[in-house]
């Protein structure tokens, strides 16, 4: 070797190592660079993405001032609606009915004995049918005494012809005549009630959708403390205005 190589060799040596200690604090120096670089950007990213998920959480702890559930549809509310029209248990609906229209009918009925008008069957509250109660309960019917007196009379003959065959025919004879008498009287009684029922309620009250003349006249033919519904007064002669 010469005495300049080898007089150059350590310069050499501290040149390259000098050149690596640059490159290594250039490099180191471009590694920290970058590393506070991205450790800003995303300091800067975090701090742009909290403020909007703390929105985002502050609504969803907000109470809602609303019902709080989306409103159902249409097909939704009416299928929740809808009730089947034949029960599962027929046998079981069949008797709570009955049951019901049991328990209405004792009802209506207990209300026809005391005379509770509010409380009667709907045909018994109609207006006109209040007056003829009390327009029949007012006067002496002679149907009122027809069935004993019939039944009396029946159980009569059958006595006397067995014993005295000739007081038979008479004693028809006045159970016919009686049968006459009370067919006038309550033809006499339902003409003066018709033409009071026209001037106060009109000609509906006597259409022949109301049976006012039947339900006149089966009332007069009943014993007075037997009718249903009850008499609102004790005694005859308290007419109806």
């Amino acid at each position: 070797m010469s005495i300049v190589s080898v007089l150059c060799r350590p310069s050499d040596r501290s040149l390259n190592r000098s050149l690596n200690r640059n490159a290594d604090g250039t490099a180191g120096g471009i590694e920290r660079r970058y590393v506070t670089l991205r450790s800003i950007g995303m300091s800067l990213f975090t701090k742009k993405e909290e403020p909007a998920q703390e929105n985002v959480e502050s609504k969803a702890a907000q109470p809602t001032s609303g019902k709080g559930r989306p409103t159902p549809k249409r097909k939704d509310a009416q299928a929740q609606n809808l009730r089947p029209l034949v029960p599962k248990d027929r046998e079981a609906s069949r008797k709570a009915a009955k049951a019901r229209m049991r328990e209405r009918e004792n009802a209506e009925y207990d209300a026809m004995q005391r005379g509770d008008i509010n409380h009667m069957p709907k045909s018994e509250r109609l207006p006109w049918r209040i007056y003829i109660r009390d327009y029949v309960d007012a006067r002496f019917n002679l149907g009122e005494f027809f069935i004993p007196v019939a039944f009396i009379i029946l159980i009569g003959s059958m006595v006397v012809t067995y014993k005295w065959p000739a007081l038979a025919l008479p004693l028809m004879l006045i159970m016919y005549v009686y049968l006459f008498a009370v067919i006038i009287d309550v033809a006499v009684m339902w003409h003066k009630l018709k033409k009071k029922l026209i001037e106060k309620f009109g000609e509906q009250s006597v259409a022949k959708g109301m049976r006012s003349g039947s339900y006149a006249w089966s009332r007069a033919l009943q014993i007075r403390r037997w009718r249903l519904p009850k008499p609102r007064y004790p005694k005859r002669g308290h007419w109806p205005e």
